[in-house]
C-alpha cells in the first residue's frame, strides 16, 4: 500500500463542502526544497529547548493503572535530570500541564516536584488548556525567561485516564454538604428525609465540551462530513500513523522514551504499547464510533485515551553554555488560536500554520518537519484540505488565495496521537521533541509544530535545529 498521504486526496471525484459552500480541491502538491533562513528571535534572546523525556504513553487501563499521576510525572521529572546530569537547584521554575485531574493533587506541578526531590523553594505552578497543557506549559516558560523572571525552566504535562474522578450527582452533594453541618439529630434527621435514591447516580466524566454538550468524536464526524472526508481515507491515514510509529520504534528513534519499572509489574515498561499495524480490510469492519451508523469516525481511526507524562528543560543559549550543555533545539516563536468550537472545534492547525508562517515570514515550502497532533484522521485531513481551499481561506483566514499544502513527505513521519497515543497535557512536549529530533536525523532546519485543543482552541510553534545537535 501507498502510505504518501498525498494519494489520499488525489481522487478527482472528491471536492470540498463547507457550511453548505462546494469548491473543488486539488490533490496535494509536493513543495520545493526549503531554503535556508536567516537564525532570528521574537523573544530578544535566544531560548533553547535543550532535552525532553516522556514515559512510555500506555492505553488506559494497562501497566500504570494503580499509579496516581503525580507518580508519573514524577518519574519524568526526574528522568529528565538523569539524563541530563543536572542538579535539582539549577531549576528555577517548574510549569507543567494536566487536563482530567486528580482532585487530591490540583496543581500537580508542586506535588510531582515535592515527590520527585525538589526543593521547597522552587515555585511550581499547573497550567491546563486541553490537549495543548504541555505547549501552554512550555510558552509560558519561554515568558518567564523572556521578561528575565527566570533561566531555568521546567515544563512538561501529565494525563493519567485509568483513574478519573467520578462525582456523585449534584443533589447528593449538597445533601451531604448540608449534613457535614448539621448539628442536631433533628437537623440530620430533616435532611435525611430528602433523600430519594436518584441521588445516588454518579456524574461520570466524558470527553464532551462544556459549552455545546457534544463529544469530540461527534464533532469530529461532522467536520469529516463537511470536508467530504471519506472513510476510506481516514483509515489509509491512521494505517499510515501505525506503520510509521513503528518503524521509528523498530529503527530507536523514540529516544525522547524513558523506561519505568512500574511497581507491581514485572516487566520494564519501555515501549509505548498503542502502537498496532492492521491491514486495511481490518479497518473496514470497524463500525462507527460516535454518529451511528453512518459516522466514519471509528476506534481505530481516532486517538484513545491514554496514559503518560512529559517533562522538558528550557532556557537561554547563554545559560546553557554556561552550564556546559548541547540544546536540541531554538524555540523561535509561537503563537495560540480560537475559532468557532462547534463547528471548528478541530480546525486549530488550519487556523494557527498560516498565522505563524505569516508572522514569521515563511513558506510552507521552508518547513522541512511538521508534527501535528492527530486526534482523529478525519481531522487531519480536513486542517489539510481547509488549507489547501481557497474558499476557506479567503472566507475563514482573510487571506487573498489558498495557503496550499505541505509536503507530506515530512509531515508526522514517526507516526502520531494517533498511534504512539495521547495523553491530553503530554503530547505537546513530545510533539516538541519528535520535532527537534527528526530535523537532526532528517537534516533539516525548521519545524513547525501545530495541534487542536478542545474549546476550539489551537496552537501553532517553530522550532529551528541547534548547530551540531544529536539525537539521543
Amino acid at each position: 500500500m501507498n502510505f504518501r498521504y498525498a494519494s489520499l486526496l488525489g481522487r478527482k471525484s472528491n471536492c470540498l463542502s463547507v457550511a453548505a459552500k462546494t469548491v473543488e480541491y486539488r490533490p496535494l502538491s509536493v513543495a520545493a526544497a526549503p531554503q535556508a533562513k536567516p537564525s532570528k528571535s521574537s523573544f530578544g534572546k535566544n531560548i533553547v529547548l535543550v532535552d525532553g523525556v516522556r514515559t512510555p504513553f500506555l492505553t488506559s487501563g494497562t501497566s500504570y493503572s494503580k499509579l496516581m499521576p503525580h507518580e508519573l510525572a514524577r518519574h519524568a521529572l526526574l528522568s529528565l535530570l538523569q539524563k541530563n546530569r543536572l542538579d535539582k537547584e539549577i531549576i528555577d521554575y517548574i510549569v507543567y500541564g494536566s487536563v482530567i485531574q486528580e482532585v487530591k493533587t490540583s496543581n500537580i506541578a508542586r506535588e510531582a516536584a515535592l515527590a520527585a526531590g525538589f526543593s521547597d523553594k522552587t515555585p511550581a505552578h499547573t497550567v491546563t488548556m486541553a490537549c495543548i497543557s504541555s505547549n501552554a506549559a512550555i510558552t509560558t516558560g519561554m515568558g518567564l525567561i523572556a521578561t528575565n523572571t527566570y533561566d531555568v525552566i521546567v515544563a512538561g504535562g501529565v494525563e493519567f485516564m485509568s483513574d478519573v474522578p467520578i462525582r456523585h450527582s449534584r443533589k447528593m452533594r449538597a445533601l451531604m454538604l448540608k449534613a457535614n453541618k448539621a448539628k442536631t439529630l433533628g437537623q440530620q434527621l430533616s435532611l435525611l428525609s430528602t433523600f430519594r435514591p436518584a441521588f445516588l447516580a454518579p456524574e461520570l466524566p466524558a470527553v464532551a465540551e462544556f459549552s455545546s454538550g457534544e463529544t469530540m468524536g461527534h464533532s469530529a464526524d461532522r467536520l469529516a462530513s463537511a470536508f467530504n472526508v471519506s472513510r476510506s481515507e481516514q483509515d489509509e491515514y491512521a494505517l499510515r500513523s501505525h506503520t510509521l510509529a513503528k518503524q521509528a520504534q523498530d529503527k530507536g528513534y523514540f529516544t525522547d522514551l524513558v523506561p519505568f519499572k512500574v511497581q507491581g509489574v514485572d516487566q520494564v515498561v519501555d515501549k509505548d504499547n498503542g502502537i498496532r499495524v492492521s491491514s486495511p480490510e481490518s479497518l473496514a469492519k470497524l463500525k462507527p464510533a460516535f454518529v451511528k451508523p453512518y459516522g466514519s469516525i471509528t476506534a481505530a481511526n481516532a486517538s484513545f485515551l491514554t496514559d503518560g507524562a512529559s517533562a522538558c528543560i528550557i532556557m537561554t543559549e547563554e545559560k546553557a553554555k554556561e552550564l556546559g550543555l548541547k540544546p536540541k533545539a531554538y524555540l523561535r516563536d509561537f503563537l495560540y488560536v480560537s475559532q468557532d468550537p462547534v463547528n471548528q472545534l478541530l480546525l486549530g492547525p488550519a487556523y494557527g500554520i498560516p498565522k505563524l508562517l505569516s508572522k514569521t515570514g515563511l513558506s510552507l515550502k521552508d518547513i522541512d518537519s511538521w508534527e501535528i497532533h492527530e486526534a482523529f484522521a478525519g481531522q487531519i485531513i480536513a486542517n489539510l484540505k481547509a488549507m489547501d481551499s481557497d474558499w476557506f481561506c479567503k472566507t475563514y483566514l482573510g487571506l487573498s488565495e489558498k495557503v496550499g499544502s505541505p509536503d507530506l513527505n515530512k509531515w508526522n513521519n514517526w507516526g502520531g496521537s494517533l498511534s504512539i497515543g495521547h495523553p491530553f497535557a503530554a503530547t505537546g512536549v513530545r510533539l516538541c521533541m519528535h520535532t527537534a529530533n527528526r530535523l537532526i536525523r532528517e537534516d533539516g532546519k525548521l519545524g513547525v509544530v501545530a495541534a487542536c485543543a478542545a474549546g476550539g482552541q489551537g496552537v501553532a510553534m517553530l522550532i529551528e535545529r541547534y548547530p551540531g545537535a544529536t539525537a539521543d
